[in-house]
């Protein structure tokens, strides 16, 4: 339980009005960028405001996100859609919406795990669910329907860039001087302090809740630094080329394997590779998180040589690996036995021992959606992510100029490096929805158009004498 000041209540509950004056005073697709974003960055983890029983709690998601769906309603000249037809991500979209009341009329059991009584799950668990993914899930429709040009893909670049500098400041003071601005501002740890020591000296939190997330922030920055650099734009007047290296070496200093490993591998592709190789890699990694499942559980995932090699680099992160894949066999024991939609909510997935303590690990998005909503929740969640990335690979040959084309590949692998970290990571978040519907939204004008000129040239073939003759 934490213990929130009143500063973080004071916070939380402004964030609407700063979502406004963004609206009033920026195009409707900055604001709607900055409000997500900036909500992401500023405000506390884990705080919250109730209002009222039966009630979705207000915190870090719901408050951003409610308010840019109001801001959009307001200021966008066409009505919103939460309904684009009836393809793949509206079918996807459904299974989200009905998964919950499924998997409620499945688990209407008390279970026993240990000493530990679980209650059933029942209607309105599920109405509760559904009414929490909705709010979840509306950065996906708003970047859908307004974040669809490439004017706007160039936004979303510039945003991370200029949010990964201005966020270096507190960062580098972390590192210097602990990560305790959390605490200072917002009254209370938002995770163990001792996980943010590393290398003789720390990782920064400042916002985000942990030293990792931070690095995985920091690593799509310079990833979106580099797309600017190979476009030759500056900056806020800054070279793009001096502003990656200097995210570059915020990058190292975040002292996490994982995102620095990211960042080397992919800033070359991002900087020198086509954009027909990155899609291409795009679609490996999503592709390998679709089927991580199945290879887990059919143990075809090579978890000793993957302890090995990391444990040549560094024993602890080696051995905290180890305990993942351990944690994971478990977990997949348990969703085992009821596989198609899971344990529902109340911790019904997880594993406790004896002495009614939770002895669960579960560190990867896929093992807890697995868990609670089976392989129908993690098929919905995982198939609408890594749909928007193969949608917008096969547009990308539409695309009708070079610097819109890398801006939609390195969108596309952008997004696809959050997908894979899911696998081991569970940071999924409202910008992770905003980029996969602005991903989608791209791709779907991109066909639009195509099919509009499509259209117009056999209008004009079938009116002319020569089409008439043909």
């Amino acid at each position: 339980m934490i213990n929130q000041n009143w500063f973080a209540t004071i916070a939380l509950l402004l964030w609407p009005l700063v979502a406004l004056w963004l609206y009033q005073t920026r195009p409707v697709g900055k604001a709607t960028l900055w409000t997500i974003l900036g909500a992401l960055l500023l405000l506390p983890v884990g705080a919250f405001v109730k209002l009222a029983p039966g009630i979705p709690q207000l915190d870090k998601i719901s408050i951003p996100n409610l308010a840019a769906l109001v801001g959009c309603f307001f200021f966008v000249r066409r009505p919103l859609r939460f309904w684009n037809g009836f393809g793949f991500p509206e079918i996807f979209l459904l299974m989200l919406m009905i998964g919950p009341f499924i998997t409620s009329q499945l688990n209407g059991d008390i279970v026993r795990s240990g000493s530990v009584i679980l209650p059933s799950v029942g209607n309105y668990d599920a109405l509760s669910a559904v009414v929490g993914e909705f709010i979840f899930l509306i950065p996906f429709f708003l970047g859908r329907q307004v974040l669809r040009n490439a004017a706007d893909n160039a936004d979303i670049f510039r945003a991370l860039v200029v949010a990964g500098l201005v966020y270096s400041l507190p960062m580098l003071f972390e590192i210097r001087m602990s990560p305790q601005l959390h605490h200072w501002i917002y009254g209370y740890e938002p995770s163990s302090f001792f996980q943010q020591i590393r290398d003789g000296g720390f990782r920064p939190v400042v916002f985000l809740g942990h030293g990792l997330t931070v690095a995985f922030f920091t690593m799509t920055a310079v990833l979106a630094a580099t797309t600017l650099w190979r476009l030759r734009a500056s900056v806020v007047r800054l070279p793009a080329a001096g502003v990656t290296v200097y995210l570059g070496m915020m990058l190292i200093l975040c002292k996490s394997l994982a995102a620095l490993t990211y960042g080397l591998i992919f800033s070359p592709l991002v900087r020198w590779a086509s954009p027909r190789l990155q899609v291409r890699i795009a679609l490996v990694l999503v592709g390998f998180a679709l089927l991580y499942p199945l290879l887990r559980s059919a143990d075809l995932v090579p978890t000793t040589a993957i302890v090995d090699i990391v444990d040549t680099v560094d024993a602890d992160r080696a051995y905290s690996l180890k305990v993942r894949f351990a944690q994971e066999h478990q977990l997949l024991d348990r969703a085992s036995q009821r596989p198609l939609f899971g344990w529902g909510r109340f911790g019904r997935a997880r594993i406790y021992d004896d002495y009614r303590n939770d002895i669960s690990l579960t560190d990867g998005r896929w093992i807890i959606t697995l868990g609670s909503s089976g392989l129908f929740g993690f098929i919905a969640e995982f198939g609408l992510l890594t749909f928007c990335v193969f949608r917008a690979a096969s547009a990308l040959k539409f695309t009708t100029s070079e610097g819109d084309r890398i801006l939609l590949a390195t969108l596309t692998l952008i997004l696809a490096i959050n997908i894979f970290d899911l696998v081991p990571n569970a940071w999924l978040t409202p910008w992770t929805w905003l980029l996969a519907g602005a991903t989608l939204g791209r791709a779907e004008v991109l066909y639009a158009t195509v099919r509009a000129g499509r259209h117009i040239i056999k209008s004009v073939s079938s009116a002319s004498p020569i089409g008439r003759i043909l």
